[in-house]
C-alpha cells in the first residue's frame, strides 16, 4: 500500500533511455492520483498508466480516501471522477489540488458540469476516455515536469 511515491527505483531505471527516446507514449516519472468511484474504470485506468511508466496512486473511490492519499504524496496530476462514490461531488478536493498546484483532469459521465470557480482550469474528458484522448493531455506533464 505504501509504496507509491517512496521513490525506491524500480529494476529498469537505470537502463532506461535518455528523454525523447522510445515511445511518445512514455509517462516515466509522472506521478498520478486516481480518484475514481467505479473500481473497475479506476483499475483499467491504473493499469494502463503504469504500463506506460506513470508511478500510480490509488484508484481512490471517495473524497476520503483521494484526502488520505494524496496526504502521503503530492501528485504531478490528478484524474478526478467528478461525482464520487453515492453521488458524492469531488468540488472540495479539485480546489485543494488547484491550491497545491497539482493539474486536474476531471472525468465525467456528463457533457453538464456547473460552472464552478474550483473547477476553472482544469481539463475535462468525458467517459468513457480513449487512451489516446489521455495521453494527449497527460504527455504535455511529463515534459513539464522534466523542465522543472
Amino acid at each position: 500500500m505504501g509504496d507509491h511515491c517512496s521513490g525506491i527505483p524500480m529494476a529498469s531505471s537505470n537502463t532506461h533511455d535518455p528523454p525523447g527516446a522510445g515511445s511518445s507514449d512514455d509517462l516515466t516519472g509522472l506521478k498520478i492520483l486516481v480518484v475514481e468511484d467505479s473500481w473497475n474504470v479506476g483499475k483499467a485506468i491504473r493499469d494502463l498508466l503504469e504500463l506506460l511508466g506513470a508511478d500510480v496512486a490509488g484508484p481512490a473511490a471517495t473524497m476520503g480516501e483521494a484526502e488520505h492519499l494524496l496526504s502521503e504524496c503530492a501528485p504531478d496530476v490528478a484524474l478526478v471522477d467528478f461525482h464520487l462514490r453515492g453521488g458524492e461531488p469531488s468540488y472540495a478536493l479539485i480546489a485543494r489540488l488547484h491550491e497545491q498546484g497539482v493539474p486536474v483532469i476531471i472525468l465525467s459521465g456528463s457533457f453538464e458540469f456547473p460552472p464552478l470557480p474550483s473547477v476553472e482550469g482544469a481539463t475535462f474528458l468525458v467517459k468513457p476516455v480513449s487512451e489516446a484522448e489521455l495521453l494527449a493531455n497527460l504527455r504535455p506533464l511529463v515534459a513539464k515536469k522534466a523542465t522543472r
